[in-house]
């Protein structure tokens, strides 16, 4: 009889888990930014004008090149390699900042800041998803990037880009569930 209970209750948890997707893993990426959305990063590099702003406004817009995560320092060559692909054209025909870049060339500087947030939101049955069977993964949020070429204290150059709105699903569908990941590797051996 006590068994009885005891597989009862092993049933119903089983069954109660099985439907229950708020066990499942939730989580985020954020880069270190004073953004809360791509609008507002947008915004604030539209604030940034060439020929005008000077290199020390930069941190006060949220882009701050010399403490701020997540920017690349870019080198003069490979500024010109990305804004003035073609030598065969002429420095006339080049955006006036970028034509003050090459014409300064190595003390013209680039950085690009690389701002993001990403949700990541799992979605479905708990036990397919814990046995690693069956897996929905929901991504949100947004990215974006902004390129600021910089000489003599004053930007040169401005551009951005990025995602506005991210949103993608990830599906992955393993047979043989927590077996997968051996099956996997026992094939790399055999294959070598």
């Amino acid at each position: 009889m006590f068994m009885n209970y005891r597989l009862t209750f092993l049933l119903f948890a089983c069954a109660a888990l099985s439907a229950c997707s708020s066990l499942l893993p939730r989580g985020s990426s954020d880069t270190t930014s004073s953004f809360a959305s791509f609008e507002s990063a947008q915004a604030a590099a539209e604030q940034i004008i060439p020929l005008k702003t000077r290199f020390s406004e930069l941190k006060g817009l949220g882009f701050d090149p010399e403490n701020g995560a997540n920017v690349t320092l870019i080198p003069y060559p490979d500024i010109v390699a990305r804004l003035a692909p073609y030598s065969a054209l002429p420095l006339s025909a080049l955006d006036p900042g970028v034509r003050k870049c090459v014409e300064a060339q190595a003390a013209c500087r680039g950085y690009l800041f690389n701002f993001e947030r990403q949700d990541r939101r799992r979605s479905g049955s708990f036990w397919p998803d814990f046995l690693n069977i069956r897996r929905t993964t929901y991504i949100t949020g947004w990215s974006f990037q902004a390129l600021v070429v910089v000489s003599n204290g004053t930007v040169l150059f401005r551009n951005y880009a990025g995602l506005p709105q991210i949103d993608r699903v990830e599906r992955q569908r393993n047979p043989l569930g927590p077996f997968q990941p051996a099956g996997e590797s026992a094939g790399a051996v055999l294959l070598r």
